[in-house]
């Protein structure tokens, strides 16, 4: 039966060879089918065209492709594309290509929920289900590659594991998505394209300086004050502000690459002097950007943007202790692709 067959795309390079080596068949004929899985992204052993009918249907005796489906496109007015993904178990998760005028950046998934608990955040109200594998993140990035080729006539400039749930949570997995992306074998995208953005997990910051993999981190901040950050994200009351700035300087020791934070200044909780004056001691250590991020309501609850005077304070002190700042506005808020609005909410209504 299908259910008992093996996920073809576990297997290594060299896993393959052995494969069709086992069979009498010659080794070659498993760079062509890590080619076809990888480099070409096909979902089909009937697409392999190189391979005889006969080699086709031995694939399919003995192996699946548990790849990913569209479920469904939305396009935003702004030209955001969202979309829901259906795994191969049936569980959704969603994904988003934002186009510029000079670049497209694909906004990935990597848990079905989320593990941690931000209060501002749709997808943390989800339960977590379960961690991607490799192959569903790859297979994301693969999908909105592909839109964008179609739709912008170019491919994917950038990648931000931005999307449902928290990437450092799921490492392992991660890590080995990253390597396949970037990988020649793979997609090609360069590791300096990828940017990781954790609500901050301290070990894994570190794990990942040490890993090499070369790709840029963001981090999730919202508040250098430990009171207000465990406020808004109470995980912070186990993973404190201490904890993360140590693991950033080691971040930065390991790597000397720029880290970015993503803020968004709310009215009545960091919209304060105090807020301000925390965040630029917060970022002295090493080189950082500070993108201050247009709030993206998810209920009637007690979130509000602050007003845009306060943001220009922000930005006035920021530029002032030489530290880069920017404005980022929203992406895709009519089809609920912006961030923090990530929620298969088509598939709950």
């Amino acid at each position: 039966m299908q259910v008992d067959k093996k996920d073809i795309r576990i297997l290594s390079k060299d896993e393959l060879r052995e494969f069709f080596v086992s069979l009498g068949e010659k080794a070659f004929r498993g760079n062509q089918v890590y080619e076809w899985l990888w480099k070409k992204s096909v979902y089909s052993f009937e697409d392999m065209t190189n391979l005889s009918q006969d080699l086709r249907h031995l694939l399919s005796a003995h192996f699946v492709i548990n790849h990913i489906e569209v479920d469904q496109m939305q396009r935003s007015e702004d030209g955001t594309i969202k979309n829901a993904v259906r795994l191969h178990d049936g569980l959704v998760v969603e994904s988003v290509l934002i186009p510029t005028e000079n670049r497209t950046t694909a906004c990935v998934s990597s848990q079905v929920g989320c593990s941690l608990d931000c209060k501002f955040c749709a997808t943390a109200r989800l339960k977590r289900m379960r961690n991607l594998n490799p192959d569903e993140i790859y297979d994301q990035v693969a999908a909105l590659n592909k839109e964008s080729r179609l739709y912008f006539n170019r491919p994917l400039s950038n990648i931000v594991f931005m999307g449902m749930g928290e990437p450092l949570m799921n490492y392992k997995n991660l890590v080995k998505a990253v390597e396949k992306i970037s990988s020649p074998e793979g997609l090609g995208i360069s590791p300096k394209r990828i940017t990781v953005s954790t609500s901050g997990v301290p070990k894994m910051i570190r794990q990942l300086a040490e890993e090499g993999l070369g790709v840029k981190l963001a981090v999730s901040l919202h508040s250098a004050i430990d009171s207000t950050r465990t406020r808004i994200m109470p995980f912070n009351e186990k993973l404190n502000l201490k904890e993360l700035r140590s693991s950033l300087e080691f971040w930065y020791s390991k790597t000397k690459s720029r880290i970015t934070y993503e803020y968004v200044v709310w009215e009545g909780i960091n919209d304060k002097g105090k807020d301000i004056e925390a965040l630029i001691h917060f970022c002295r250590f090493a080189p950082a950007k500070v993108n201050l991020i247009e709030y993206n309501p998810i209920d009637e609850g007690g979130f509000k943007q602050a007003s845009p005077q306060v943001v220009r304070q922000y930005v006035n002190a920021l530029e002032s202790a030489g530290i880069t700042v920017t404005i980022r506005r929203s992406r895709g808020q009519d089809i609920d692709a912006a961030c923090g609005q990530l929620a298969n909410k088509a598939q709950r209504d």
